[in-house]
């Protein structure tokens, strides 16, 4: 069996489309039902959050699985095919575990590091054992992977990387336009970036704060929470004409602040500086090119996290997962020789205990401290030979690449596949 997961995030689709999938909480429970109802999965659950719709699916084949479980994504935005599948992502296996690990660390987030995340994660696995679609692959998965979330955290100041992209923006933004206190600040997208850029600019004191959503619902939570006022997208140009501090992070396909729009916003070429946090690009980078505005840029700004002491905890949180990537993989290969390795020795014990009944048979007067001794040195010779290839077949089990050991000791040794798919199966589950 292996994990796939096929889903949609704001690295990956416009606001528009996000939002098509978007879904409360019966959503979520059916679409979990009817991912673990498809052909090839065996167990299956949902991690949702406003920005991320992802399917965990432990399933028996690739090909027919993905097919079916990527529908269940299409069905759900009511979009043409066309229009949802080149947002969709795929990762299979190895990939699937990396991936869960990145998200479960906050490597994978709009605002990176941030906690919301792991609860989020938890909850998807909560969901799954409360209904019975989660066994014991994703159970482990899962489980591993907020352990990795756990340990990035208490072993890091991952938490502390966003604000710090936000900070240095804004303090770059104040060589262009001045302190905060006093300006106007328009925030475009209503997100978990948004919120902490939203945040940050109240603590600093900005005289004005407006939200600019799609949703008009989540631009007024979010400017509720800090005294701001929300606004509609449709209305971004008027709101330009009276911002002095632009933060972009929609993170939508397709650019949201044009040049046209800014010079059209510009009264007298007023300063104005524009900070792009998103992933697309929200601005187009050539307002960089108009007098008085100065562009800031994720791509900048992330050269100089790099650098910096958040930076470091982020790549410090990469090196703990992929760590943690490579030590859980390698269990979960020598656990997938360990039915074979049990069902082989549970053979050679019964060829021991048939050849002993065989023995007494033909030497009835065998005394029995002749007979336990035979059978210790027996089982001595049966545990030699069988000491070395088990050994091997667990060490070759970490060694990439098509040959499955396992399947070749079984082979060889002619094992029962019943008795191998019985050590396999967990005590309950038929």
């Amino acid at each position: 069996m292996s994990v796939l997961v096929v889903g949609i995030s704001h690295n990956s689709a416009p606001v528009h489309l996000l939002e098509k999938v978007a879904l409360d909480r019966d959503g979520v429970h059916k679409l979990v039902h009817d991912a673990a109802g498809c052909e090839h999965v065996t167990e299956a659950t949902v991690i949702a959050t406003c920005n991320r719709l992802e399917i965990y699916a432990d399933v028996d084949r690739f090909h027919g699985s993905v097919e079916d479980v990527s529908r269940l994504l299409v069905e759900r935005a009511g979009a043409a095919t066309e229009a949802i599948l080149p947002h969709l992502y795929v990762h299979y296996d190895d990939g699937a575990v990396s991936h869960l690990f990145q998200v479960a660390a906050g490597l994978d987030s709009m605002a990176i590091g941030e906690g919301q995340i792991l609860g989020q994660t938890r909850e998807a696995l909560r969901l799954g054992q409360e209904l019975g679609t989660v066994g014991p692959a994703l159970n482990v998965l899962f489980q591993q992977a907020l352990r990795v979330g756990k340990r990035s955290r208490a072993e890091t100041d991952i938490d502390l990387a966003a604000p710090s992209l936000v900070s240095a923006a804004l303090e770059r933004s104040g060589a262009a336009v001045g302190d905060l206190p006093g300006k106007r600040v328009l925030v475009v997208g209503a997100g978990s970036m948004a919120g902490l850029a939203t945040a940050t600019v109240s603590r600093l004191g900005a005289d004005q704060i407006t939200i600019a959503n799609r949703s008009a619902e989540r631009a007024a939570r979010l400017a509720g929470e800090y005294g701001g006022r929300p606004a509609r997208l449709e209305d971004l140009d008027a709101e330009l004409a009276v911002a002095d501090v632009v933060i972009a992070c929609a993170g939508a396909t397709g650019l949201l602040v044009t040049t046209e729009m800014v010079e059209a916003a510009r009264a007298e070429e007023r300063p104005m500086a524009i900070i792009d946090l998103a992933l697309p690009h929200d601005v187009d980078p050539a307002v960089a090119r108009l007098a008085g505005v100065t562009l800031i840029n994720l791509a900048e700004l992330a050269a100089e996290l790099h650098e910096s002491e958040a930076g470091r905890e982020v790549l410090e949180v990469r090196r703990i997962v992929t760590q943690e990537v490579a030590a859980f993989l390698s269990a979960r290969r020598q656990a997938s020789v360990t039915p074979t390795v049990v069902a082989l020795r549970s053979m050679a014990t019964s060829v021991v205990e048939s050849e002993m009944e065989r023995l007494q048979g033909r030497v009835p007067d065998l005394d029995e401290a002749a007979l336990a001794e035979v059978l210790q040195t027996v089982r001595r010779v049966a545990d030699k030979l069988l000491h070395e290839p088990t050994v091997r077949v667990k060490e070759l089990a970490n060694e990439t690449g098509a040959v499955s050991y396992a399947a070749a000791l079984a082979e060889l040794f002619a094992l029962d596949s019943e008795a191998v798919d019985a050590v396999t199966r967990p005590e309950g589950l038929g």
